[in-house]
């Protein structure tokens, strides 16, 4: 009798396993237009959350999100990672969005290109030498060290806009000038030659989380 006991169990514990594959094989078979839907309509709750992005470039930033996912450049879905630059430089304007835990993993002061204002970015540019700040959707590529130490490549997708990012070596790093003291001594942060520079302590952990085919959004100012 025992063992006809077990031996039920043991299959109703096989057909759980089978069934729990199935639906597995299910959802990983959702096509990727799918999928990333199911991951962005929890983003919009960020803009909720104290301190979070607004929800006009929010909205923008999830389009740009969707459109990389629609042109298979983002590889990986789960952070979206936003940049306001209709705000000032002395306040948190860039926000690491995981979309799967529904949390923001960074919220972090960036700097913008020297060429593109004081304390407010007001002139963007995708051309050599500018020195400005470029717009627009990215992906993460990967990390290097480089002359600005640990530092992650971006790749531009918007073409006049911001698709000269490689070849004018905008990317995300660590700067000293980025920082609290900083801004209370200047009334901004320092300024880079374009990159979305960050704090040099949470330069490392930052890029680590995102590099690799993640979605950048620098959200700007209307013309």
């Amino acid at each position: 009798m025992k063992r006809m006991d077990r031996a039920r169990g043991i299959k109703r514990r096989m057909k759980t396993l089978v069934a729990t594959i199935a639906v597995g094989l299910a959802l990983g078979s959702l096509p990727e237009a799918r999928r990333s839907e199911i991951s962005s309509e929890a983003v919009l709750q960020f803009a909720a959350q104290p301190g979070g992005p607004s929800r006009t470039a929010l909205d923008a930033a999830l389009a740009g999100y969707r459109r990389a996912i629609s042109l298979g450049a983002a590889t990986n879905e789960r952070f979206l990672t936003l940049i306001d630059y209709t705000l000032p430089s002395v306040q948190p304007r860039l926000w690491v969005l995981d979309t799967v835990a529904g949390t923001i993993a960074h919220r972090e002061l960036v700097a913008h290109g020297r060429g593109s204002g004081e304390n407010l970015a007001t002139s963007f540019s995708n051309e050599d030498d500018s020195h400005k700040t470029s717009l627009g959707l990215f992906v993460t590529g990967a990390s290097y060290v480089g002359q600005n130490g640990y530092s992650l490549r971006l790749r531009g997708l918007d073409a006049g806009v911001n698709d000269r990012a490689l070849a004018r070596a905008i990317v995300i790093h660590g700067a000293s000038y980025v920082g609290d003291a900083v801004a209370r001594q200047l009334g901004r942060l320092g300024r880079s030659w374009g990159c979305p520079a960050v704090r040099p302590e949470v330069a490392r952990s930052l890029i680590d989380l995102i590099k690799g085919g993640t979605v950048v959004y620098a959200h700007g100012p209307r013309a």
